[in-house]
This record gives C-alpha cells, structure tokens and sequence, in this order.
C-alpha cells in the first residue's frame, strides 16, 4: 500500500487524513503507520460508526488481540490509534485514549550503552596509551582518532571504515559519508579539536597516500574490518574498566552516546528541540524524526533531572511506536 493509494472511507476519512497529513509534514514518511490506520478505517466502516467520535468500545474492539497475532504487531495498532486519538482530543473531538502503560513496544530490546563522560574520558587515556604493535605499527593512532571520531560525530563503524583520503577535507573540517545506509551521502561538520587531529593523523599516516586510499588503511591492504576493530575495542574497555557483557557496550553504542550528550546539552542549554532535532537527523543520516527521537525517549530516561524540562515542552515530539528499524 503505497502513500498515495491510501483512501479513507469511514465518517473518520477527514480526521484520518488530517492525521496523516500531519505527521509527514513534520518529516515523516508514515507509509506504514497511514496502512496501520486504513485498517482502522476499514474497521469503522464495518462497525457502521455515524458520529465523529471515537468510543472506548470501537477502540478496545479493534486493539482486541486477534488469533496468532504477536505482541509487537497488537502493540503496533494500539499505538496508532493511541496517536490518532490523541489528535482527535486536542481538535475538540471526542475520543477514548488507549492507556500508554497498557502499549508494550518491543523494537528496541536492545539498550543501548550511554557512555558517561567519566567513561569517554577513561576511555580516550586507553587509546592514547595503547602500546605500538610491530606488526601494524600505525594501528595505535588509528584506534586513537577511529573511536574519537565515532564518538564526535555520530558515525556508524562501516562509514568510518570506508572514508578515502579524499573524503576528510583537512581543510574545511568535514567527512564526506558515501552509499550510506539506504545508498545516501551527506556531508558531516568536524569540530576544530577534531579536524586538527585529523590533520595529525594524515601527515602520519598518509604523507604519500593518493585519494583512493583508505583513511583508516589496515596494514594487509583496504580497510580495517568491523569485527576487527570490535575486538580491539572490547580490549580498550576491559583497560578503561568499563564492564562489557555477551551484549555490549558496541561499537555503535559510540554513535548512541553522541546522540543523548547532544540532546542532554541542548535541553540544559535551553535550546529549541523542535528546531535542532532536524538538523541532528539530517547530520546522522536518518530517512526521518523517527530513529532520531528514539534518542530523546533515551535522554529523558538516562537524566532524571531534565526529564520534566522534555516532558513539559517536548513530549509530543517522542513517538508511541516506531516503524523502521532504529540505526
């Protein structure tokens, strides 16, 4: 069911698409959350409702656990018309609201690793420290500026592998991030400290490199492989005395920890969330809102102290559920 196929037909049809009209205009694509909704649509033409309004009884009805259905899938339709109702009520429309304690979303049943900054810290000496190996005598200072640039940019282990010489511009301070996930490319801002260090590390590195070359070059040829660097890296931890069960801390929990400092520094800053969270989307090459409001859910649950500040001003922004997958 494509975007543009998704017709409403029930006494709902306008509110419905008001809703879904709603949502894209604030950057979602919503293509299945607006299929979630035609089967609510369905359901309310089948139940003959006539007034414009939704009832406690056709909400319970139609999240009613249906034969072999799973937990995730009933937590899908709940959150949609938990959504949908919830836009009802602030038009003036009458409109049960399913309680959010009663949704159980199971998406993201891994929690990601927030590193403290204490921890960022413990871990950067490690890599500064780390002994010089004589059968790859550069990999030390790869690690070194590998984990600092995970960390102050956001970026995912596989695009930081593949960068070429030609795609850190030494001189404006920005990574150029090629077939990204969904085959997209985006420019990534450096910060000074971080550039300078780039800087560093490519007269070291790369004195007589052409730009095809590897920016991070492994010493058998090509690049460093992920499983490689996550080995290394949960040696760094066990240094750092950072503890690292069968799950994690991952690599990617590097790109997590940069999301939350970033929103936790703009909430203690004052900033407007509603403005930035595009921009902090954009820089991390998410298609939507979604993956990156994910971030602000963890914000608000990893420091009490300012989870009134985003429930007060920015709650709406935190979905109910989720339809792509979070990277």
């Amino acid at each position: 069911m494509t975007q543009d196929k998704v017709i409403f037909t029930s006494n709902l049809s306008e509110l419905l698409n008001g809703y879904v009209k709603e949502q894209r205009a604030i950057g979602y694509k919503y293509i299945k959350g607006a299929s979630l909704l035609k089967y609510l649509d369905i359901f309310l033409v089948e139940s003959h409702l006539t007034e414009k309004r939704l009832t406690k009884e056709i909400v319970l009805q139609w999240t009613r656990k249906k034969p072999n259905e799973t937990d995730s899938t009933r937590s899908g339709r709940i959150s949609i018309v938990r959504g949908f109702a919830k836009y009802m009520v602030r038009l003036g429309y009458e409109a049960y609201i399913y309680p959010a304690a009663a949704v159980t979303i199971t998406r993201y049943s891994y929690m990601p690793h927030i590193f403290t900054e204490d921890e960022m810290r413990d871990l950067f000496i490690v890599c500064d420290n780390a002994p010089v190996s004589k059968a790859s005598p550069n990999r030390n200072i790869v690690l070194q500026l590998l984990i600092r640039m995970l960390y102050g940019c956001g970026l995912r282990i596989s695009e930081a592998l593949k960068l070429k010489l030609d795609d850190v511009d030494l001189e404006n301070g920005t990574l150029l991030v090629r077939k990204a996930k969904l085959g997209k490319e985006r420019l990534v801002p450096m910060a000074e400290t971080l550039t300078e260090q780039c800087r560093q590390y490519s007269h070291k590195v790369h004195s007589f490199g052409s730009s095809e070359d590897y920016f991070f070059p492994s010493p058998y040829g090509g690049h460093y492989k992920e499983g490689t660097v996550y080995k290394l890296f949960r040696d760094l931890l066990w240094k750092a005395g950072i503890s690292h069960s069968g799950k994690g801390p991952r690599l990617h929990d590097l790109r997590h920890t940069f999301s939350v400092h970033c929103l936790k520094k703009w909430v203690l800053n004052g900033e407007d969330l509603t403005n930035l969270l595009p921009y902090l989307s954009t820089y991390l090459g998410h298609v939507d809102l979604r993956g990156t409001q994910h971030y602000l859910r963890l914000t608000a649950e990893l420091y009490p102290t300012i989870t009134a500040s985003i429930e007060e001003h920015y709650s709406t922004l935190i979905p109910e559920v989720f339809f792509h997958e979070a990277d």
